[in-house]
């Protein structure tokens, strides 16, 4: 959806703004936190039926947000999802968090990190997997491993727009494309 993703463009970068400027207590690290969970409490399909009902008040929504947060919200962020209930625009919360982290990535020199296995990693395989990746890609990642069995064997993992796929499934398509062709 461009659209969405037009529309919600100035309001990660202002709502990335306050976070730069925010206090100690509330830093860049707390806002991601913030952002990340009302971003998914925003795509619940409940909630946007409750934001959408003409008999619920702004304010009522506001209240809702806030109830269903677990990170403590700032007078910043309720004047924030104010604004954003005001306007209309609560469904653009997944897609502003979605901006607001590649805000914070960009900032800090990060970028997320999928990381598909198709078995299970320790802590250690997944620390020993990162720094190697990091080198690799040349910036400090934020892992998210899953695993699929369907792999095989190996890993996959996908950065931004590279996808680096070492797994046996990967290596058997290739091997069959080359057979057929």
């Amino acid at each position: 959806m461009a659209e969405n993703a037009t529309v919600a463009r100035p309001y990660a970068e202002a709502l990335f703004r306050v976070a730069q400027a925010g206090k100690e207590s509330f830093n860049l690290a707390a806002w991601a936190e913030l952002v990340a969970e009302l971003a998914q409490i925003a795509s619940h399909p409940e909630v946007q039926a409750f934001a959408r009902n003409p008999k619920a008040s702004d304010s009522d929504i506001v209240a809702a947000f806030k109830a269903l947060v677990k990170t403590p919200v700032s007078t910043e962020a309720t004047n924030f999802l104010t604004m954003l209930v005001e306007n209309g625009r609560v469904s653009l919360l997944p897609e502003i968090g979605t901006q607001f982290l590649a805000l914070k990535n960009a900032a800090e020199g990060a970028a997320d990190a999928e990381i598909t296995s198709a078995f299970e990693l320790d802590a250690a395989q997944v620390s020993t997997l990162i720094a190697t990746l990091e080198k690799k890609f040349s910036r400090k990642l934020n892992p998210v491993v899953t695993v699929d069995p369907a792999l095989i064997g190996g890993v996959r993992v996908v950065v931004g727009d590279e996808v680096l796929d070492t797994s046996v499934r990967a290596k058997l398509q290739q091997m069959r494309v080359a057979l057929v062709a």
